[in-house]
């Protein structure tokens, strides 16, 4: 006997070392199933990966990723396409290991999209994409633009199309906020939502993090931002050439910054004036 939830939890009966709960999502043409043993682990899967996304019953036949989180007394396991990956004490300790796996795993699946490592938001109807590497501070960016309006396309990943338009990585956020740790925030916990369809790009800045810095930028010329997306994407141009024809248009139509910038919050505000007086 199962018993079906109305958001797509699926509970088989009960038994010892059995999935209790399962559910599936559409990533980027990818379908994803994860099957949790406890109530704990359902809700870290559920809360954290993909959090916007729908939930569907999962079909183990029609997945192309299974994600499981198995756990006995004391020991939790990720195994991922029946394949241990990592184990912990708790579930909540593999949380940011199965995150990285599913950022790596979804960039090398990529069809028809390139990523490029990159804060995005969507403000005024046009894409803000904030190139730079990990640990630059993508993230501490994002969530402030969240809190003031902005809309959610990615803190990760800004994933460009053939025609230059930036397409959204739904996943949760990762922020620091002051700890060493990442700690997983989903936009709905700022209030903010995630865009569902791709967008031109409006502006692109790069900006280096400088804790005694004072907000500087310049204009750039889009080729100079063209170089910029090259050199923070994951994928290797000799075997994506066709990258270039895609950064190409994407910068066609933006207006394009570099410079350095402090705290988050100090930043956006001069991001938002910006903005403002370019739309």
């Amino acid at each position: 006997m199962t018993i079906r939830d109305t958001d797509g939890w699926v509970a088989p009966a009960p038994q010892f070392g059995a999935v209790l709960h399962s559910f599936s999502v559409r990533v980027l043409g990818c379908v994803i199933r994860f099957e949790a043993q406890s109530d704990q682990a359902r809700e870290l899967l559920d809360r954290h990966l993909f959090p916007s996304l729908r939930r569907e019953a999962a079909d183990p036949e029609q997945s192309d990723i299974k994600v499981r989180i198995a756990e006995s007394e004391g020991d939790s396991r990720l195994i991922v396409n029946d394949v241990v990956i990592a184990s912990a004490d708790q579930p909540t300790a593999l949380l940011r290991q199965l995150i990285d796996w599913l950022d790596r795993t979804l960039v090398q699946r990529l069809s028809g999209l390139h990523a490029v490592h990159a804060g995005a938001v969507l403000m005024g109807g046009k894409a803000l994409v904030l190139p730079g590497a990990s640990h630059s501070g993508k993230s501490s960016l994002v969530a402030e633009l969240l809190r003031r309006g902005a809309v959610c396309l990615s803190d990760e990943y800004a994933l460009i199309d053939a025609e230059g338009l930036v397409h959204a990585y739904p996943r949760t956020l990762l922020l620091r906020d002051g700890a060493v740790a990442q700690i997983p925030v989903a936009p709905r916990e700022l209030d903010a939502t995630v865009a569902t369809t791709p967008t031109r790009v409006g502006w692109i800045l790069a900006l280096r993090y400088d804790r005694a810095a004072c907000w500087s930028i310049q204009p750039e010329p889009q080729s100079a931002s063209l170089l910029t997306l090259l050199q923070n994407t994951p994928h290797v141009l000799a075997e994506r050439p066709e990258m270039v024809s895609a950064f190409q248009k994407a910068v066609a139509g933006a207006a394009c910054y570099s410079g350095s910038r402090a705290e988050a919050a100090d930043a956006v505000t001069h991001i938002l004036r910006l903005v403002s007086a370019s739309t």
